[in-house]
């Protein structure tokens, strides 16, 4: 289904899928006379929930986004992910307020199948991504968001030799109606994430990023991610809060960790912790994949260039193997789980 939303008419869309009724569905409640819409959280950080957002905020952020993007009437597009959450509809409200020629296609982990055509934008999630790189320089603007963009996935989009395409990854939440910044990550490698105009950033005591977006939220709204600010319009991502390890009195962000191991493996890792009478906490290494002796010796070859590089207390105490990860809806790991999952699995270094 395409919707050229330059000369709209709600008559003239048919649903063939259960997503293309979804999708128009939710346009039906969009131009209703109701002031707001029902959006549903991922629940990457807490118990799923639905909550009212209005739609002029919601026209706000497309707005943002478009504008950065410097998408005009008439641009295509391609909406590829859940109208149940915030990143879905956002697309759908993008297209609305610039007036976008926009492809629905059902949202699945290789969305770019079958499809020749190109667009000028679109959004989808890592694991999209990492399932449509023979297709991406269909896309004139990427944007990725749901979850963290990884280095093995940064290096395999720079690979993939593509000429006009521009990939950007996205910081944001629900409350944030999508997202509030963007960090270009092909052609340019940027390491700080730029916010939109209107939006101001700050620190917390903890160093944990304080959002003020008044066309978004009439409140500000406090994060428990640890960044590091540029003035007053850039930062770079350094962990979540509440997922920092406290191990021997040693403060370690597991995201940092990930990052550097990522740029060396394929595999999808996972730097937690364990309860330790000792240390209190004890670093721990889940890892995406059948244990083998070739895996554990890349592993090994890792970690110890982290443990050169940082110390001998950011090697793990213990590696895990995992099949497969729990993930949430949006793609993103569920850590929690994983901790609920690893015994049966364990190795000892």
């Amino acid at each position: 289904m395409t919707i050229d939303f330059k000369d709209f008419n709600m008559n003239r869309l048919s649903d063939e899928s259960d997503f293309e009724e979804k999708v128009q569905i939710f346009l039906k409640e969009w131009f209703s006379p109701s002031k707001a819409v029902a959006v549903q959280t991922s629940g990457s950080t807490g118990a799923p929930k639905i909550f009212q957002i209005e739609k002029n905020k919601m026209l706000s952020s497309a707005q943002m986004t478009c504008d950065f993007l410097k998408l005009k009437e008439g641009d295509s597009a391609l909406l590829c992910l859940p109208v149940e959450y915030i990143s879905g509809k956002m697309m759908l409200v993008r297209s609305i307020s610039r007036k976008l020629k926009l492809t629905v296609k059902n949202p699945t982990s290789n969305p770019l199948e079958n499809l020749s055509e190109e667009f000028d934008f679109c959004a989808m999630s890592p694991l999209q991504v990492e399932n449509s790189l023979e297709k991406i320089h269909l896309i004139r603007n990427l944007i990725i968001g749901g979850a963290k963009v990884s280095e093995n996935l940064k290096q395999k989009i720079h690979q993939a030799g593509l000429k006009n395409s521009k990939i950007y990854e996205t910081y944001g939440m629900s409350e944030t109606l999508s997202h509030i910044a963007l960090k270009q990550i092909y052609p340019v490698v940027e390491e700080y994430f730029t916010v939109f105009k209107g939006i101001e950033i700050d620190l917390d005591d903890r160093g944990c990023l304080i959002i003020n977006a008044p066309k978004l939220s009439p409140e500000i709204i406090r994060t428990n991610d640890l960044v590091e600010l540029i003035g007053d319009q850039k930062f770079k991502f350094i962990g979540r809060f509440d997922n920092v390890i406290n191990s021997g009195g040693l403060k370690i962000h597991p995201e940092k960790l990930e990052a550097l191991v990522s740029k060396k493996l394929p595999n999808e890792v996972v730097f937690s912790a364990l309860n330790d009478e000792r240390l209190g906490q004890k670093l721990i290494l889940i890892v995406e994949g059948e244990d083998s002796e070739e895996l554990r010796h890349k592993i090994a070859d890792v970690l110890d260039e982290i443990e050169v590089s940082l110390s001998k207390n950011h090697r793990p105490k213990e590696i895990f193997y995992l099949p497969k990860f729990s993930r949430i809806p949006n793609g993103k790991i569920n850590r929690k789980e994983l901790l609920n999952l690893v015994q049966p699995y364990q190795t000892l270094l």
